[in-house]
């Protein structure tokens, strides 16, 4: 850190909350997630490691040590943590309890958007993930107030966090979209950048890259090729991402990335300036909705709403046509002054609110392309 202060750098440290070894694991079993059967979790990549429930004493208590501790040694400018937010329904004592007190039942064992105690779970995850969330920042600011803690969360209709809300706690954040695998398209780093500003505005987002193959299985040592790490992160910083490189391990079996990651940042350094603080002409834009996907597309959610996005984002570019995504739950006037057109793929879930506002935008003058089931359910996902 010392050495990097010399440098002018700012330095942001990170966390990793999601698991443990197998002392802790004896120590504390109270820590550990807890599956539908009663039985502790291992992890799914490493055996001897256990899996911590998010909403519990592991992040609220310990964590928040963890991170006074670093703060107070080392006073860092900000603390990011990575798979921060837990891996399915936590069944441990913790969990049931909170959840039993707030609804007055247990926790569901379907995923079926349908059943109340999912609705209610859903909800209650979120409020217990965003209080944890302002716990950090707050323990953190209050020894740095310079410093922030930033979460690896966000991104489009997936995102299991709301996020409108993390665009107003969030002063920067970070999409971690390493790489591209499979069928994934060249654009969808920017994707990401566009769906970002629709909550933060123009506040800064960082755009991670990595340099190793991100196929089934991903070895961090290898490197990809020079153009396929380049269109990746020229995406992004087209659609207001700010390159950050990752790259995993301190020793260097492949030196190839390095010449290539120099050029990105040599280039960016020369462009910067016209990149900052300019707001994007588009005159079209596309709505992604959380609650569609989460209350009418449920564990189907890529397939019935994701696709249908894809589907059209790719239409949009390939027909030249700049766009802009927008949050379902920012449907109001401001937000869609900058319009002519919105598009609507598939998203079935609406409320009378949300329908409003689209009437009144088309009665100031403005136009719509919906397809397939938009509007036909409410905002729970009920036809």
């Amino acid at each position: 850190i010392r050495g990097c202060r010399e440098l002018g750098m700012v330095v942001i440290v990170r966390t990793d909350p999601h698991s443990v070894l197998q002392d802790a694991y004896e120590a504390h079993p109270e820590w550990i997630a807890v599956d539908a059967s009663g039985n502790y979790q291992r992890h799914w990549a490493s055996p001897h490691r256990w899996v911590t429930c998010a909403l519990g004493p592991y992040n609220f208590k310990f964590m928040t040590d963890v991170h006074r501790e670093i703060m107070s040694l080392y006073r860092v400018e900000g603390i990011f943590s990575n798979r921060w937010a837990g891996h399915g329904i936590c069944y441990c004592e913790h969990c049931r309890g909170n959840f039993q007190a707030a609804y007055g039942m247990d926790l569901p064992v379907s995923h079926n958007p349908r059943d109340p105690a999912v609705r209610n779970y859903l909800a209650w995850r979120q409020e217990r993930l965003f209080a944890l969330w302002r716990l950090w920042d707050d323990e953190i600011r209050k020894i740095n107030p310079e410093a922030r803690y930033i979460p690896n969360t966000g991104g489009g209709a997936l995102s299991s966090l709301d996020v409108k809300t993390i665009g107003e706690l969030s002063d920067i954040l970070f999409a971690d979209r390493q790489a591209r695998r499979g069928l994934v398209l060249p654009w969808a780093a920017g994707k990401n950048g566009k769906e970002y500003r629709a909550t933060l505005g123009n506040k800064p987002v960082g755009g991670i890259f990595s340099v190793g193959v991100e196929e089934r299985y991903r070895w961090k040592d290898s490197v990809q090729s020079d153009a396929e790490i380049r269109v990746w992160v020229a995406d992004g910083i087209a659609n207001g991402m700010r390159p950050w490189f990752t790259k995993f391990s301190g020793t260097l079996h492949d030196r190839r990335w390095l010449q290539v990651v120099e050029d990105i940042y040599s280039r960016h350094h020369r462009w910067e300036r016209y990149l900052r603080n300019v707001a994007p002409l588009a005159r079209v834009a596309m709505v992604y909705s959380q609650q569609t996907a989460m209350y009418y597309g449920g564990e189907r959610a890529r397939d019935k709403v994701e696709d249908h996005t894809l589907g059209l984002y790719h239409a949009l570019i390939e027909a030249r046509v700049p766009f802009e995504m927008v949050h379902d739950r920012l449907l109001d006037a401001a937000h869609l002054a900058p319009f002519k057109t919105v598009i609507l793929p598939n998203i079935a879930a609406l409320s009378d609110e949300q329908c409003d506002q689209l009437r009144a935008f088309v009665a100031r003058g403005g136009s719509i392309v919906a397809t397939l089931e938009t509007s036909l359910y409410d905002e729970w996902g009920e036809r």
